[in-house]
Formats: C-alpha cells, structure tokens, sequence
C-alpha cells in the first residue's frame, strides 16, 4: 500500500537558527516555528491555538536559512514527518515529531530591516525563495 508524508506550514521563528555540521561536513540548520491557527469558542470570541514546529534543514539550504533567518520572521515550510524516539539519561522513554524540510521559502523581511524603512528592505533583502518562485505555493 502507498503512503505520503507531506507538511506544509507558514508560521514564525521562536528563535534564530542554529547551524552545525556533520563528522562529514554536511550543515544542518535547525529553527522552531509558532504556527497559529484562529477559531471561534461557542461564545463566539476569537481564540488562538499556538503549535510550535521543530524544522532541521539540510546542506546548502540549511546555511541559507542560518544566515537569512532571525527570530521572529515568517517561512513557508514544505518537507516531511519524522518521529524520533530515545531514552533519557534517568531511564525515561522520550519522543518527538519535527519536520524535514525539502523547501524553505524566506517571507517577509527580517525584522532588523523593518525597522530600517522600505527604501532598506529592497537594497539589503536576501532572496525570497531558496527554490522557486512564489507562484510555486500551493494556494
């Protein structure tokens, strides 16, 4: 039987990447988004369901985003599903879900550059895609 593990997200990062390498040289580049979802209670006020994401990115595209990404700036993420599991060191059974990003499309600009004014954010924006344009985005 087939299967498909796909994830897309648009969400914010909780905080700047971190960057390190493999034995082998190989970059992987690791972020949290805050992804946010809106809905009304039974009163009928609007309430807001928070996820936060672990996202690992690999090789080239995970220097990408350590050097373009900061807290606080929003990326489509497109990838897939991983489940991990291990053991503490107090014996307990730990496990976590992350994804692993194929695709990271950079929106927005940095917030440092926000705060610059627009005439900045045109002469100093990184690219907005690390793999394709924006017509690209399913929606």
């Amino acid at each position: 039987m087939a299967s498909l593990n796909k994830v897309l997200l648009i969400g914010n990062l909780t905080r700047d990447p971190e960057l390190r390498y493999t034995p082998s040289g190989t970059a992987i580049c690791n972020f949290s988004l805050a992804i946010n979802t809106f809905y009304n209670d039974k009163a009928g006020q609007q309430q807001r369901d928070t996820c936060f994401m672990r996202v690992t990115v690999w090789g080239k595209s995970g220097e990408s985003c350590a050097h373009h990404l900061v807290k606080g700036r929003p990326v489509f993420v497109e990838g897939r599903l991983r489940s991990r599991n291990w053991e503490s060191e107090d014996g307990q059974k730990k496990s976590s879900i992350e994804v692993v990003a194929d695709r990271v499309q950079f929106l927005g600009s940095p917030p440092s550059q926000r705060a610059q004014g627009p005439e900045a954010e045109e002469a100093a924006a990184p690219p907005d895609s690390m793999s394709g344009p924006e017509e690209d985005i399913p929606f």
